[in-house]
């Protein structure tokens, strides 16, 4: 049965793809209580209607060891890919003692701001 990690370390959120096709990539790094964790992912929050906060939230889930393994913080990572949704400014990863935000932008707007300021 899959768990919360313990602990985010990083959270690294970008928009790949182009304006028509634009994908969200999220990527996370963080701890579990013990060696030995499997299938750790990021599993995205499914919501009927968008949060009004525009964020996304993910838990960083794994699979807890099912013999004995070493009670030590060992580092995990994941990463989720999928399409953007039009809503969405940022994401949110949640763990068992932490969560972190990052935000989105989209970079087809960077090079359209600065053509516009010429």
């Amino acid at each position: 049965m899959s768990e919360l990690v313990r602990e985010i370390v990083e959270v690294n959120a970008f928009i790949g793809g182009d304006e028509e096709n634009p994908v969200l990539t999220v990527e996370a790094e963080g701890l579990t209580p013990t060696a030995g964790w499997s299938e750790v992912r990021l599993e995205p929050h499914v919501y009927i209607t968008p949060p009004e906060d525009g964020i996304q939230d993910f838990d960083l889930v794994g699979d807890r060891p099912t013999g004995s393994a070493a009670d030590a913080l060992t580092p995990v990572e994941a990463a989720w890919e999928g399409p953007l949704e039009d809503w969405l400014i940022g994401v949110r990863i949640h763990a068992v003692d932490n969560m972190i935000e990052d935000e989105v932008f989209e970079p087809w707007d960077e090079e359209d701001d600065e053509s516009e300021a010429a």
